[in-house]
């Protein structure tokens, strides 16, 4: 199953623990990014048609319905078995979502993030919990009742109390999917630089522990398989049937073409990506040149365990993994990472919250 990802990066405030390349862009770029996507997409050779479209970002709930339509219109396979669309809580309308499903966006993403005003407010979130749950009775009104909510675990002042009550909001609206990202820190967020630098901006100082985190995450595990909503990957929770389509070929090493700013793609056997910084990307659209600042081939053997392993499925194992990993998997089943029959590797409890040291195992050297 073959996926095309457009990334639309023009936020309404930039959120404090985000490191993506997005933000909060001169509105000017807008049509001039519009321009460069469809040429972008007009000048791609499709090796197969699309089967799922996600649109992220950013917002791109906050573009314009023509421009969804132009964009949505330069691909092919329409109608697709999954679209989705990422929108930013509190800025949906009933128009919007009508004109959504009218232009076949059958699956929709909230970044909800947090139930609690007071998380909500330290990141930069301008919605209240209020707000989301009319969001989604607008999108199932409207006939898009496939919706995505996410939580991020370990949000500055995040107690055991406020996560439950997260979770009790997501009890109420009965979502078919849920998210739950653990807190990044690295040096592409605001949060994460400062408290990297030890600082006490945007609530850096009320980060919870490492210990509460994985204890919160763990309750969502919890909590969330009571309500029948299922872990398939690690991040990623949902009713039978509602896994996302289009995420999943990741995960599967399926082919996938991303365009706009620091957009990846895998196909063909190759792997490559689109330069990050949007004045990057546009200044190369514009010029006539190819957006992409990186290409190399994949490496499917080892991909198949270092992206495979995020599934609670696990990862079939044959004879020539045997003979290249027999080793490795030994060593992180003695450790308790990994868990094994005789066909099939997966990641244990403990390997899940220890999954990016299993999959630095598998990295290609």
């Amino acid at each position: 199953m073959a996926g095309v990802y457009l990334s639309w990066p023009f936020c309404g405030q930039k959120c404090t623990y985000c490191n993506f390349a997005s933000g909060v862009l001169p509105r000017e770029w807008e049509p001039r990014y519009e321009a460069a996507l469809l040429g972008e997409l007009r000048r791609f050779s499709w090796p197969w048609t699309p089967q799922t479209v996600y649109l992220g970002g950013g917002s791109p709930s906050r573009m314009s319905e023509s421009t969804l339509a132009a964009l949505l219109g330069a691909i092919p396979g329409a109608p697709w078995c999954e679209a989705t669309l990422e929108a930013a809580p509190g800025e949906i309308t009933p128009e919007r979502a009508a004109s959504w499903h009218a232009l076949g966006i059958t699956r929709a993403s909230l970044g909800t993030q947090s139930f609690v005003v007071s998380e909500l407010r330290r990141t930069g979130r301008r919605h209240t919990p209020q707000l989301a749950a009319d969001d989604v009775a607008t999108l199932r009104a409207a006939g898009i009742t496939n919706i995505n909510l996410d939580l991020i675990c370990g949000l500055p002042g995040q107690t055991r109390g406020s996560w439950e009550t997260s979770l009790d909001w997501i009890e109420r609206l009965h979502p078919p999917h849920v998210s739950v990202y653990m807190l990044e820190v690295d040096e592409d967020s605001r949060l994460g630089l400062e408290i990297l630098n030890h600082g006490s901006r945007y609530g850096a100082h009320g980060v919870p522990s490492d210990d509460l985190q994985v204890e919160l995450y763990e309750r969502a595990v919890e909590r969330l398989r009571g309500l029948g909503i299922e872990r398939y990957e690690i991040s990623n929770f949902a009713r039978p049937g509602f896994e996302s389509r289009h995420n999943l070929k990741y995960w599967r090493l399926e082919p996938y073409a991303g365009f706009g700013a620091d957009a990846h793609s895998c196909s063909g056997g190759m792997r490559w990506q689109n330069a990050e910084p949007v004045a990057a990307y546009l200044e190369a659209m514009e010029a006539g040149r190819s957006p992409r600042t990186g290409e190399h081939p994949a490496d499917p053997a080892a991909e198949r365990f270092f992206v495979g392993l995020r599934l609670s499925a696990g990862v079939t194992v044959g004879a020539e993994d045997e003979d290249r990993y027999g080793e490795r998997f030994r060593s992180l089943q003695n450790n308790g990472l990994l868990e094994r029959s005789d066909t099939l590797v997966r990641l244990t409890s403990r390997g899940v919250m220890l999954s990016n040291e299993v999959f630095q195992e598998f990295l290609p050297s």
